[in-house]
């Protein structure tokens, strides 16, 4: 079935703009309140946020919605979205939200939810709160005397730095190193640097200065340029550069040099594994993680299994067959031994644990092996399904096959953007060129004659 709101992770779009309006907010709330309110005792939602100026009106239309539908409202604040799944666990309550478009610029913003168990949505309850959106709100309303009451919680953020602090080994001090932090000027800017200075870091912070609109703004995960020269202006030991709502990390070594997520994959399974702390004998990546990660967990005796893009995918994936250890490429890094959803700083923590305990530079330590060469493009189309012409799928055939056991291939399309996405990786980049140039442009002539 087609979805009109829901997408891979909640709804998203630009603020005042159709879907994220502070209308559909509203009934969101509304709806997702009715499903929820099962039973005679009194139901409770918790709502976080990141920094986006946005966030007022979509958090206000939230409270209004679940209000209105009967639900208590526990306000939390700008605060990571890691929090607020575990907030909802630890408050009890029957659902919890998060206001954010992740590593968007500030014009976007999202409604990400979570079930009682810190677990995003499934895809047939997300369906069943779509059904109810266009419907009318009458129905759905509580009586006068059982609307919900609001009411902004006091220290939730304590309550997480404890939490991120004690995911890090009893062992583990991280007194005598040089931390510099990028909170993107985003759901992190307290928390974060506050976690890394009580387990006795120096810490350098940057992006930790919000106004509304300046989230992600050449700064965070997605932009590590800045954090790049605070390293080395400052010669900091490691780079910790969260995103907007950090439920994704990328770490810079103290050489300057960007640690993705398949090398953080590679560091924490590793790890785990020579622990004996590592469930499903392998980790839980998807089809875009690099061929060199792959090669090393097999060196090790080790699996990676591979989902569909969308962090939503490999949590299923892990919970489906007992992985504790899962994430992507860009930083999204689940540790289900301590949340239910990525978390960027107890990821980055878990780095630092490895760090202290192995006695070397983050450069010797992250870089667990070579990638493969990857080569990505793009092709635009405006309709039609070009992917399905006989002749392109032939094309993808021979490059399947020309690339069996060498590399791989992985074509797909955007969930955001009419694009149609071709990646291929192996050794040989002259090979990969020819490829990827060959698909584009026999993509691109069937979709303008399409």
């Amino acid at each position: 079935m087609t979805r009109r709101y829901f997408g891979t992770d909640g709804i998203r779009g630009q603020s005042n703009k159709f879907p994220m309006t502070p209308d559909l907010a509203m009934r969101v709330g509304i709806a997702a309140g009715t499903i929820f309110r099962r039973g005679g005792h009194r139901h409770r939602v918790v709502i976080g946020k990141d920094t986006r100026l946005s966030g007022y009106m979509l958090e206000n239309a939230l409270v209004a919605g679940f209000t209105a539908a009967g639900v208590d409202a526990f306000v939390l604040g700008p605060i990571p979205t890691p929090a607020v799944a575990m907030l909802t666990r630890s408050l009890r309550c029957d659902i919890g939200v998060m206001v954010s478009a992740s590593h968007n610029p500030y014009q976007d913003n999202g409604i990400k939810l979570f079930g009682p168990d810190g677990y995003k949505l499934s895809d047939e309850i997300e369906a069943q709160i779509e059904a109810l959106l266009d419907k009318d709100i009458i129905p759905q309303l509580a009586a006068a005397d059982a609307i919900g009451r609001a009411k902004r919680v006091d220290g939730v953020h304590d309550r997480y730095i404890e939490f991120a602090k004690r995911t890090l080994p009893r062992d583990v001090t991280l007194k005598g190193l040089r931390v510099a932090i990028d909170c993107a000027n985003g759901a992190a800017y307290k928390v974060a640097p506050a976690v890394l200075w009580e387990l006795g870091a120096e810490v350098v912070t940057i992006g930790n200065e919000p106004n509304g609109v300046n989230i992600n703004d050449q700064c965070g995960s997605t932009h590590p340029d800045a954090l790049i020269k605070k390293v080395h202006e400052v010669r900091a030991d490691i780079g910790i550069a969260l995103d907007g709502d950090a439920d994704r990390v990328i770490i810079v070594d103290e050489k300057g040099n960007i640690v993705d997520g398949d090398q953080l994959m590679a560091l924490i399974g590793e790890t785990w594994a020579n622990d004996g702390l590592l469930r499903g004998n392998g980790i839980v990546a998807t089809i875009m993680s690099n061929l060199g990660l792959e090669r090393f967990m097999q060196q090790r005796g080790l699996q990676l299994a591979r989902t569909k893009v969308g962090d939503r995918y490999v949590v299923e994936h892990m919970r489906q067959n007992d992985f504790n250890v899962g994430g992507e490429q860009s930083g999204h890094i689940v540790l289900s031994d301590f949340g239910t959803t990525g978390d960027g700083l107890v990821a980055a923590l878990q780095v630092l644990a490895a760090v202290r305990r192995q006695g070397k530079t983050v450069s010797e330590v992250c870089r667990r092996f070579e990638p493969a060469p990857q080569l990505l493009k793009n092709v635009r189309y405006e309709g039609g399904k070009p992917l399905e012409d006989p002749i392109v799928r032939e094309a993808i055939a021979d490059a399947e096959t020309e690339l069996a056991g060498r590399g791989r291939l992985v074509i797909r399309p955007s969930g955001t953007e009419p694009l149609i996405r071709v990646m291929a990786e192996g050794d040989d980049e002259s090979q990969l060129e020819r490829i990827v140039n060959g698909l584009i442009d026999l993509i691109g002539r069937v979709k303008n004659a399409a």
